[in-house]
C-alpha cells in the first residue's frame, strides 16, 4: 500500500473526456447509419494513422522547430516532428497525392475517428473528438458539390434526425470575390473584416453588421470594434448581397446575379451554384432541405469554390429544460488546393464533414437519442457460490440466442444484486434458487416494467400496488420470455 501522499490523483486531463454506454453507443449508432447511406452512393471507406508527419497538417503547423501549437507532436527518433491529425481532410490529401497513380479517379472516400486539437478547451470544447468526413478528390464538376450536399442531407436524417430539421445553407468563395471586387475592397486586411461581419449577421443583424462594414460596433458592454472601413453604398451592396438569400434557390441566384454579376469570378460562382441548384433538384432535395444563403461565411482562406453549412432546425433544450440555439452541426465545401500542396499540381476537391458527438448531444438535447434507454444484458442473480456453474450455463443458454447476458460476479446479496442489474439497465433478472433448480424452472422479474411503472408512480402506497412483473416459468420458455421483454421495451 503507498504512502496516501504518493499516489496519483485519479483525473482525466484537461479537455478529454470519458464516456459511458449511452454516450459510445450513440456515436456508434449513428456511425453505422451514416456509413450505410455513404457506402449506397459509392463510397469507400479510408483510415489513416492517428500520426501525419506535421509538414503535412499544411496551416496547423506554426513552427518548424517545435510544431506544438493547435497540435500534439512529437519528435521522432529520425528527428522528423509527428503530430495527431488535427482534422480528416489534411491525412486525404496526403493520402490521395502518395498514392494517386494506382487510385480510381475521381477518388470518393468516407472517413470517421478521433482528431486532436492542442487548443484551450471549454464548455462542449475538447481536445480530442470524432469527426466523420465524406470527400471527392478529382472531379470540379459542380454536381460532385451537390452530391455531397444531397448524401449529407440523406446521412443527417440516417442518423435520426427528422425529415426537414436540417437545412444545408449553400454559398461560393468565388460570389464573395466579386462581391468584393464589385465594392472596391481590394485589401486583404479590409476583405477579411468584410467576411467576420458578413458572418455575424446572424447574431446582429444588418443594422450591426451595417455598423461593423464602417467605421465600428460599439456594444452593449462599451468595448468597440474597429469595423472593415466601407463607404455607405458598398456597405450597402454588402447587405443587398446577404439579403438576396430569400425564396428558392433559383429566385436567390437570380438575386445574386443583380448584385455581383458581370465580374468573371462571380459569374463563375453564379454559373456554379446554377448547376448544384438543378443537380439537387433531379436527386430529389427540395428547398426545405438545402437553399442558397449568401450570409453563410465558412472558412474562407480554406475553401474555393462553394461552401455549405448544416444548420439544427430543431427546438431543443439542455438538461435544465432551458432552450439551446444549436447552429451548425457540420459544413464543408469545395478545396482545390489542398493537394497541390504535395505535389504543386491543382486536384479539385469537395466535402462535407461534422463532429459526431455534437451531433449526438444535438439528437439528445432534441429528444432524439436512439441510445437513451441503451439496456446492459441480462442479469443471472447468484445465491450459492457452489452453484456457479448452474449460473454460467444459464448466462451461455441465453446468449445462444442472441440476448446479452451475464452472471453476478460480486460477493453481495440479493438487493444489492438487484440494484446492480437496475444499475446496468438490465431488461430483466433471471433468479434461480434450490426450487427453480430442483423444478426445472427459471423466475424472471420484468426491469424494465419496474422503471416504466416507477416513474409513473405518486406514493408508496400505488407503487406496491403495481410491483414489477414477475414470472415462473419452465427453464425452456426462457429465451422467449426474454424477447418478449426485449421486444416490448
Amino acid at each position: 500500500m503507498t504512502d496516501a501522499s504518493q499516489r496519483p490523483e485519479a483525473r482525466a486531463p484537461r479537455g478529454f473526456v470519458d464516456r459511458r454506454a449511452r454516450d459510445v453507443v450513440a456515436e456508434r449508432r449513428i456511425l453505422a447509419a451514416v456509413s450505410g447511406v455513404y457506402e449506397q452512393w459509392g463510397f469507400e471507406p479510408l483510415e489513416t494513422g492517428a500520426f501525419e508527419y506535421a509538414d503535412a497538417l499544411g496551416k496547423f503547423l506554426p513552427d518548424a522547430d517545435r510544431p506544438n501549437e493547435g497540435v500534439f507532436a512529437l519528435q521522432d527518433d529520425d528527428e522528423q516532428w509527428m503530430a495527431l491529425r488535427y482534422d480528416l481532410t489534411a491525412p486525404l490529401a496526403r493520402f490521395a497525392a502518395q498514392n494517386w497513380e494506382t487510385l480510381p479517379k475521381p477518388f470518393r472516400r468516407y472517413a470517421y475517428g478521433p482528431v486532436w486539437r492542442n487548443e484551450k478547451p471549454g464548455p462542449g470544447r475538447f481536445r480530442e473528438f470524432v469527426q466523420c468526413d465524406a470527400d471527392t478528390v478529382g472531379s470540379a464538376r459542380p454536381e460532385a458539390d451537390a452530391e455531397i450536399i444531397a448524401m449529407a442531407v440523406q446521412g443527417l436524417e440516417a442518423a435520426g434526425l427528422p425529415a426537414g430539421s436540417a437545412l444545408i445553407k449553400i454559398n461560393n468563395r468565388k460570389l464573395l470575390n466579386g462581391l468584393m471586387a464589385a465594392a472596391g475592397v481590394t485589401e486583404d486586411a479590409q476583405k477579411l473584416g468584410v467576411l467576420r461581419a458578413v458572418d455575424k449577421l446572424d447574431r446582429l443583424g444588418p443594422d450591426g453588421v451595417r455598423l461593423l462594414l464602417g467605421e465600428g460596433r460599439l456594444d452593449e458592454s462599451g468595448a468597440f470594434t474597429k469595423g472593415a472601413g466601407l463607404n455607405a453604398a458598398a456597405a450597402e451592396r454588402v447587405l443587398a448581397f446577404t439579403a438576396a438569400g430569400v425564396g428558392g434557390r433559383a429566385e436567390t441566384i437570380a438575386k445574386l446575379a443583380d448584385v455581383v454579376g458581370g465580374s468573371a469570378e462571380g459569374d463563375e460562382g453564379l454559373a456554379e451554384l446554377a448547376a448544384i441548384d438543378a443537380a439537387l433538384t433531379a436527386l430529389g432535395v427540395a428547398a426545405d432541405r438545402a437553399i442558397v444563403d449568401p450570409s453563410v461565411v465558412r472558412g474562407l482562406e480554406y475553401y474555393t469554390g462553394a461552401v455549405f453549412e448544416a444548420e439544427l432546425l430543431l427546438q431543443t433544450t439542455d438538461e435544465k429544460g432551458q432552450k439551446v440555439t444549436f447552429g451548425s452541426i457540420g459544413g464543408g465545401g469545395r478545396y482545390d488546393d489542398l493537394v497541390a500542396r504535395f505535389t504543386g499540381e491543382r486536384t479539385p476537391a469537395t466535402g462535407f464533414s461534422f463532429g459526431v458527438s455534437r451531433l449526438a448531444a444535438a439528437l439528445r438535447a432534441a429528444g432524439r437519442d436512439a441510445a437513451s434507454a441503451v439496456r446492459g444484458p441480462v442479469v443471472v442473480i447468484a445465491f450459492d457460490q457452489a452453484r456457479m456453474a448452474d449460473y454460467f450455463a444459464l448466462a451461455a443458454e441465453i446468449r445462444a440466442v442472441g440476448i446479452p447476458a451475464e452472471v453476478y460476479l460480486g460477493q453481495s446479496g440479493m438487493k444489492a444484486q438487484m440494484k446492480y442489474a437496475d444499475r446496468r439497465r438490465a431488461p430483466a433478472a433471471v433468479i434461480v434458487g434450490e426450487d427453480e433448480l430442483a423444478a426445472g424452472t427459471v423466475t424472471i422479474k420484468d426491469l424494465d416494467l419496474g422503471r416504466e411503472l416507477a416513474s409513473k408512480v405518486t406514493d408508496n402506497a400505488e407503487w406496491r400496488e403495481q410491483r414489477p412483473g414477475q414470472q415462473t416459468l419452465a427453464r425452456a420458455e426462457m429465451a422467449s420470455a426474454l424477447r418478449r421483454i426485449l421486444d416490448a421495451g
